[in-house]
């Protein structure tokens, strides 16, 4: 039996445009010999739909929608990610569906068992848990449909058990001889090999093969990473599609040694990878051509400058320098020659003067006050101001280039650097765009981001001689405390415990709960890591905890 992994890469709420697309699918799997093909979760509407799910003429749409998919299927089944209305009259309006979808016609439906609340996933918002689990009859095989967050609560290797019930077992007592699973899980460092680890203890444990479909693609915050894939009943990864692109992958149960199993990239390829899929994906999602950047000639702006380029191409990527009176001459010269290797559009702008006239303006209103932060934070906003205008007068998306460590403390001007539509490395550490630095250069296979630009002390150049480090501490040292205190919860204490020295923990930890402000008007963020600001870190602004 051959059964295709239709890996696509939907647009949220395009029920038209998605539709056709899953028909192209289904008729590709039925020429390759498929006799079923398996889509991602909520296929139809797109994942995550959020509020969309409000609104009953989008729900319409997508049932309207399945039904014509379903007169596609003739010759071949599918399973079909859509939103289904609930029609019991106790219980939140909605379910996440499967469609099984043969001779024409939808066959049967079945509902998603397990709806995540935590981190990224609201779906106890929308909808209400299937009812029980259920088998599908394909051709005589029992075929036991599961949905994401189905497949994630194996007690051998999660920590903690989020739900009591457990559709694979109970899919296995109910006499399934094969797991299917429609996905749409998101992209996070690391996740991958854990995935392939508990899907195929799942088949092991249960001795049943084991196939998922999931989603690719960026969608707002969050990009999907594909590599949908098969397991043996001995839990043995037989297939496996390919990672940030569109794919069909046509499994054959009885021939596990034909199939194709691509190879998942390496760690830090894995980052730069899905990065320039988010940019290309919130880019042209939202209706933009090309993009346009401040060009410091510091490392955070080199690296968000190659990743559009990676993403988009150089013919959709605009760089500005915009040189102050405290601007470096190594700093305009690795901006241009960042430009030259990368092939984009260059401008610079100077704002020399332009803040000399804004500090004279001011002058009398700060008479008797020295200068401090707020004279550095007008070359920002000035900065900033000219991005939006070159923004607002050609059409274009500003990239903020901010890294996580930054937003983080606070270490980024509102109006100012944090100007922008999207933050590409909002959830990258420092040190880890180094490492993006030097993967970058590697790749090319020559010198895109200058040597200079690496080794240089960072620093904003907003006063003479200025360094991050006047500021913060070390960034090898604020991205561990960065990494315990957000991403694993860790207390202050714990923290000091560690081995860190506890003026900086305090400090950091300090900076980092009166910066919430900053980061709730911060651009979208890309996230790759376990916990990224922005929609799975909801923290109060107006707060008052302290150690």
């Amino acid at each position: 039996m051959k059964i295709a992994l239709a890996q696509i890469n939907p647009v949220v709420g395009d029920v038209i445009g998605n539709t056709e697309k899953i028909i192209g699918r289904i008729e590709q799997a039925r020429a390759e010999g498929a006799s079923l093909v398996v889509l991602p979760e909520l296929a139809v509407a797109g994942y995550p739909p959020w509020d969309l799910l409000l609104k009953p003429r989008f729900v319409q749409a997508n049932v309207e929608a399945v039904r014509r998919i379903a007169e596609h299927c003739r010759g071949v089944a599918a399973l079909i990610g859509f939103v289904e209305p609930n029609i019991d009259p106790v219980g939140r309006s909605l379910r996440n569906a499967a469609a099984y979808c043969a001779d024409g016609r939808v066959q049967a439906v079945r509902y998603k068992s397990l709806l995540p609340t935590y981190d990224v996933y609201d779906e106890r918002r929308y909808f209400e848990p299937g009812p029980e689990v259920a088998i599908v009859d394909h051709g005589g095989l029992p075929v036991g449909v599961t949905i994401c967050e189905d497949l994630w609560n194996d007690e051998q290797l999660v920590s903690r058990r989020l739900y009591r019930a457990d559709p694979i077992s109970q899919l296995a007592e109910a006499g399934a001889k094969l797991i299917v699973n429609l996905s749409a899980s998101p992209f996070t460092h690391e996740k991958h090999p854990y995935r392939v680890r508990l899907f195929g203890n799942q088949a092991r444990r249960y001795g049943l093969p084991l196939l998922f479909t999931n989603q690719v693609g960026g969608n707002d915050e969050l990009v999907f990473d594909g590599a949908s894939g098969a397991f043996d009943a001995r839990g043995k990864l037989i297939a496996q599609a390919k990672a940030f692109e569109e794919d069909l992958l046509v499994v054959d149960l009885d021939a596990p040694e034909a199939n194709r199993v691509e190879p998942y990239p390496e760690s830090i390829v894995a980052i730069h990878d899905v990065l320039a899929l988010g940019i290309r994906d919130y880019v042209r999602k939202c209706g933009f051509q090309r993009v346009v950047l401040g060009l410091s000639g510091g490392i955070d702006s080199a690296v968000v400058a190659a990743l559009a380029v990676a993403g988009l191409g150089r013919e959709a990527v605009t760089g500005v320098s915009m040189p102050s009176r405290f601007s470096s001459e190594h700093s305009k010269t690795d901006a241009e020659v960042l430009a030259r290797n990368l092939g984009i559009d260059y401008r610079v702008i100077p704002i020399k003067e332009m803040h000399e006239s804004v500090e004279g303006h001011l002058r009398p209103q700060f008479a008797g006050r020295p200068p401090d932060t707020t004279e550095e934070n007008l070359q920002a906003r000035l900065r900033g101001m000219l991005l939006m205008a070159l923004s607002n007068k050609f059409g274009w998306l500003v990239l903020t280039t901010g890294n996580k460590s930054e937003l983080a403390v606070g270490y980024c001007t509102l109006y100012g650097d944090m100007c922008g539509g999207l933050a590409p490395l909002g959830d990258v550490p420092k040190m880890m765009v180094y490492a993006l630095a030097r993967h970058i250069n590697q790749r090319a296979g020559r010198e895109i981001i200058p040597e200079n630009t690496i080794v240089k002390p960072p620093s904003a150049e907003l006063r003479p001689d200025q360094t991050d480090q006047d500021s913060l501490p070390p960034y090898e040292v604020l991205d561990q405390i960065v990494e315990l205190y957000i991403n694993e919860e860790k207390s202050q204490d714990e923290i000091i415990e560690a081995g860190f020295d506890a003026d900086v923990v305090r400090k950091v930890i300090r900076l980092i709960d009166v910066s919430e402000y900053k980061r709730k008007q911060a651009a979208p963020v890309l996230k790759v890591t376990s916990r990224a600001f922005g929609i799975g870190r909801r923290m109060p602004i107006a707060a008052r905890f302290r150690y």
